[in-house]
């Protein structure tokens, strides 16, 4: 289609190559450049001994107003080959600080009675699921119950996570005060997780320093027992991981988010560690005190399982925030690594109706570069940051109202995301076969 060159003039349309020879050029040479009629660029174009400088101004200006593409069309068949060649693992084009310009500045503004509301709103359902099974209190209604009040724990989980990255709120007593409530009455130290996913987000996409769902060197995975073998990768096990984590971590690290001398934390840290230890030590005796009063088998149906459905909902998303993609996920070491193109291997997720319950927390990558950004402005800031993103954004599979398609990843990367090279600096998971056919494996 033949372009135009816009001006208030009103120039006719002219071919869309322009042949011309440039004064003090090669005489015998010719420059070729576009012209493009929707003039919504602005580029300089330079040449041996001129230069044009275009503008998109809706002022009056006489001067030549072109957009000019920095390169040709590229023939047929190029985009693709293009896309075909993108390295996920490569550096990208861009800076972190571009990203960060990108998103609108209200998305960093933390607002904390609007983040008190989702608390709020949380806690009356949550009491509200709870009062309606004790009524009701028949095998009808309690499999509902499990379901939905597990999840609410797990939204109380990310309000209590926003605390811990301070994007709950500028008041670091109120988001200490929060945490602690939240996260203390389903069972999780504050303070000695804090601090553990502080670790997490400053190496994620590092083999050895991450501290979440990283993959295990060859050497370490080969020296894995069946049991233990079978309990990470074996369903239903890896969704039931999380309090054992708490207490030991992952093969091949040591330490526990209790004890405040952990390896975890340095020195200035214990004290918080202890703090979040006794919280979380009050909260079990209440459930034990509790059972005298109501009865264990009562006290395992109104907070029991919606404990454990609480657990599988945590390992599910964050297991999925960094496996199973059609385009393998690379891991880094050593100068590889960098804590942009470590978060760029994390994965956005749709949930469907879960979204807007457990506060959008599936809308990750912006939130592992960003954690300061509230949950509430996730969705738009990772709007705005998609131009820059580019390839090195992956488009989540849009979900039903409930999202069972993430079953059949979540089983998919279980059978394919065992282990990674012990030296290379840029890694991607490979597949144990003997694991898969269902062999022995050698300890």
């Amino acid at each position: 289609m033949a372009s135009f060159i816009i001006s208030e003039c009103g120039f006719k349309p002219l071919s869309r190559i322009i042949h011309r020879p440039i004064t003090g050029a090669n005489p015998t040479s010719k420059t070729s450049f576009f012209v493009n009629s929707n003039n919504t660029s602005s580029t300089d174009l330079i040449f041996p001994s001129l230069k044009f400088t275009t503008t998109s101004s809706r002022h009056t200006n006489w001067g030549l107003k072109v957009s000019v593409p920095l390169t040709l069309a590229p023939p047929d068949g190029a985009e693709e080959e293009e896309a075909a060649e993108f390295n996920p693992g490569a550096a990208p084009p861009f800076k972190l600080a571009d990203i960060r310009a990108a998103i609108p500045k209200h998305c960093w503004v933390k607002d904390p009675w609007r983040s008190m509301s989702y608390v709020v709103r949380d806690v009356v359902l949550l009491f509200g699921l709870a009062a309606a099974a004790a009524y009701f209190n028949n095998w009808v209604v309690w499999p509902l119950y499990w379901a939905a009040q597990g999840t609410m724990f797990w939204a109380l989980f990310v309000l209590g996570h926003d605390c811990g990255h301070g994007s709950f709120s500028n008041n670091l007593k109120l988001n200490s005060v929060v945490g602690h409530l939240l996260h203390s009455s389903i069972l999780v130290p504050y303070h000695g997780w804090r601090i553990s996913h502080r670790t997490h987000h400053q190496n994620h996409g590092h083999v050895e320093n991450d501290e979440s769902w990283h993959p295990l060197p060859e050497k370490i995975y080969k020296s894995l027992d069946n049991v233990t073998s079978s309990l990470r990768f074996g369903l239903p096990f890896p969704m039931l991981a999380y309090p054992f984590y708490l207490w030991n971590r992952s093969p091949g690290k040591t330490g526990s988010h209790f004890d405040p001398n952990s390896d975890l934390f340095v020195p200035s840290e214990r004290k918080d560690v202890i703090t979040s230890t006794v919280c979380w030590t009050a909260m079990a005796a209440l459930l034990v005190g509790l059972s005298f009063v109501m009865g264990p088998i009562q006290v395992l149906k109104l907070y029991g399982v919606p404990y454990w459905i609480f657990v599988m909902w945590l390992d599910f998303v964050t297991y999925l925030h960094h496996h199973d993609h059609e385009e393998k996920l690379p891991w880094y070491r050593g100068k590889e690594w960098s804590y942009l193109r470590g978060g760029l291997t994390t994965l956005d997720r749709d949930y469907g109706w879960i979204n807007n319950i457990h506060h959008d927390i599936g809308t990750h990558v912006v939130h592992h570069l960003f954690p300061q950004i509230p949950h509430y402005h996730l969705v738009e800031a990772t709007e705005a940051a998609k131009p820059i993103f580019g390839k090195y954004y992956r488009e989540p599979k849009i979900s039903g109202p409930l999202p069972f398609h993430l079953i059949g990843s979540l089983i998919r990367s279980l059978k394919k995301d065992h282990y990674v090279s012990d030296t290379d600096d840029v890694v991607y998971y490979q597949t144990d076969p003997e694991l898969n056919s269902s062999s022995s494996k050698s300890g």
